[in-house]
Parts: C-alpha cells; sequence; structure tokens
C-alpha cells in the first residue's frame, strides 16, 4: 500500500513551531522519516524544534524547490513504496506560491493520498487584518522585477480591482519591497487602499491599511523582511 503525503505547515519566522502550530500537527510529523524540502538546512532546523531533536540524522531528505526538473519531481513518487511522505516549505504552507505543488500534482495522478495540515498562511493572514474585501480576492504571486513592467501591472492591478471590487494580493522578494512601495504609491490613485503586512506572527508584525494619500504622507521603510501586499481600488 502507497505512503500519504503530508503537507506540513512551518513557521513564518524563526521562533518555536508550538506557538503557532496545533499540537495534533506536531505529533503527525514525529512518525515521518522521509521529507521533501525547499531547503534542508531550514528543514532540518524546524524539524527539530517541532519534537525530532536528536533524530535528525536517521531522517531522509530530499529538495524540491524552483530548480528540480519535472522528471526529478516525478522520481520522488518511488518515495511513497517506503511509507508517509511530509512536504515541507520554506515558511508558511505548502504548494501555495511554492514549487511543492508539482509534488502534489504529481500525486493526484498517481492516486497518492494527501493529507493537509494545520499552519499559518502569510496571504490569509495579511487578509484577515487587512480590511478589504475578504469575499472577493485574487492571488497575484510576484509582480515584474523591472520597473516599467512593474508599473503598468500596478495600473492594470487596479483597474482589475476598481471593476470587480476585488483585493488584490501580491508579495515580493524582500529586497525589492521598498522599490514596489515606491512604485505603488508613485502609481496608484491617491483614494485606493493599500495593506502593507511585514513579519506576521512575528514580534516585529507591521499590519497597516491607509489609503495611497494617507501612505504618501507618512511613508514607511520595510526594509528585508517578508511582506504581503494587498489593494483595494
Amino acid at each position: 500500500m502507497k505512503g500519504k503525503l503530508y503537507l506540513i505547515p512551518s513557521p513564518l519566522g524563526d521562533y518555536p513551531p508550538q506557538e503557532v502550530l496545533p499540537a495534533p500537527v506536531l505529533q503527525a510529523i514525529l512518525p515521518l522519516k522521509t521529507f521533501v524540502v525547499e531547503e534542508v538546512r531550514t528543514a532540518r532546523r524546524f524539524l527539530s524544534a517541532a519534537g525530532l531533536k536528536g533524530q535528525i540524522d536517521t531522517l531522509e531528505f530530499h529538495t524540491l524547490n524552483e530548480h528540480t526538473r519535472p522528471e526529478e519531481v516525478e522520481a520522488f513518487s518511488g518515495l511513497f513504496d517506503k511509507g508517509d511522505v511530509g512536504l515541507i516549505s520554506e515558511a508558511g504552507l505548502p504548494a501555495v506560491a511554492d514549487p511543492g505543488a508539482a509534488l502534489v500534482a504529481l500525486c493526484h495522478r498517481r492516486d497518492i493520498e494527501v493529507v493537509p495540515l494545520t499552519g499559518p498562511s502569510s496571504l490569509m493572514l495579511a487578509l484577515m487584518a487587512s480590511g478589504l474585501n475578504g469575499q472577493s480576492f485574487t492571488f497575484l504571486g510576484y509582480l515584474p522585477a523591472k520597473t516599467d513592467e512593474r508599473k503598468k501591472a500596478i495600473k492594470d492591478i487596479e483597474r482589475r480591482s476598481r471593476a470587480g471590487r476585488e483585493s488584490q494580493i501580491f508579495i515580493e522578494t524582500p529586497y525589492r519591497n521598498d522599490s514596489l512601495l515606491q512604485d505603488l504609491l508613485g502609481t496608484l490613485q491617491p483614494g485606493t487602499m493599500l495593506t502593507v503586512a511585514a513579519d506576521i506572527t512575528l514580534p516585529t508584525a507591521f499590519i497597516r491599511t491607509k489609503s495611497v494619500q494617507q501612505w504618501r504622507s507618512a511613508p514607511v521603510t520595510i526594509g528585508k523582511r517578508p511582506c504581503v501586499f494587498i489593494i483595494l481600488a
């Protein structure tokens, strides 16, 4: 009988998993011996803190990231012949804005049971805390990196938001946070609402929703922190 794929959430920052993960999730991790992870070092540290300290060297790790080729993902199907497998993203929920989705898709093709476990989603936590439209929203992933293309995308997103009264959620590579915020404030209409949600669940969390005009009057520096942006026109 094939093993199952357990989708294991991880904290959004470097702090004890027990502070954000339910006890049943931590219990579900303990019997697992094989893991597919985005980054081995981070996964080892997380599993040690989650209750497997002293057992890490007995575990089997396989890497799945943005550089993993489709044929390498297909090869992971053999792991389930030996038992259950855990999938761990760098932070938050596996397979959401995460290359682990390729392994989940493989499991569905091979009739392997997928078991999602409860944990923090920076996207949903940001939306919850934004005060914007939580009934109609779109997650866009990353905007273009080049300034001209990004400004065009921002205008398109704003038009889409206005037409459907829909919250538009997107993220950025941390080192580009402040340049993205600058482009947002320079491109969006003054009355458009903008949420900036950085370091969610951490002691340094910063979550604010203001109009673009208000942000222009009191700009902030985000720095290289994990951040979610939401607009509602």
